[in-house]
């Protein structure tokens, strides 16, 4: 499976760890949720979104970058500004990231080349990574061992 592939992925998702296994490469560990029964409170009906345990976890990993952000979700607006496919995961061709990064570093289309700005949609967090290569999706079950897609 490849990032144009996770972009088709239409459901909801948790960021379930972020970190830096080395200088400048990035890894995202995602899980998939899945929306529960109706549930009654005082105030309203809602749907609990929970971690789908019987999946395993999408790892996402780049082995470099040139920045990533996070956001809280719930800071977030839609922006007509910005342009890009996807849904959950996406890839922008113009947002206010890509321009915060060509104004705030010196990363161009000749150095260190031509890149892409990824976003990941998941419950409570936005993220955001410019780099030149695609990240590696693999799978890893809950019971920590690692299995290619």
């Amino acid at each position: 499976m490849d990032y144009d592939e996770l972009m088709t992925f239409q459901g909801d998702i948790y960021l379930n760890s972020i970190f830096e296994p080395q200088d400048n490469a990035l890894i995202l560990d995602i899980d998939r949720c899945k929306v529960n029964e109706t549930m009654e409170s005082a105030i309203e009906n809602y749907q609990t979104i929970d971690t789908d345990e019987t999946l395993p976890i999408l790892r996402i990993e780049f082995d470099w970058y040139i920045a990533y952000s996070v956001r809280n979700e719930g800071f977030t607006v839609m922006d007509e500004y910005e342009v890009f496919e996807g849904n959950t995961f996406c890839i922008y061709s113009k947002s206010r990231y890509l321009d915060f990064v060509e104004v705030s570093t010196i990363a161009s289309d000749s150095y260190p080349g031509p890149f892409k700005h990824y976003g990941i949609v998941a419950l409570n967090h936005i993220i955001d990574v410019i780099s030149q290569e695609p990240p590696t999706i693999t799978l890893v079950n809950r019971t920590s061992s690692k299995t290619d897609i």
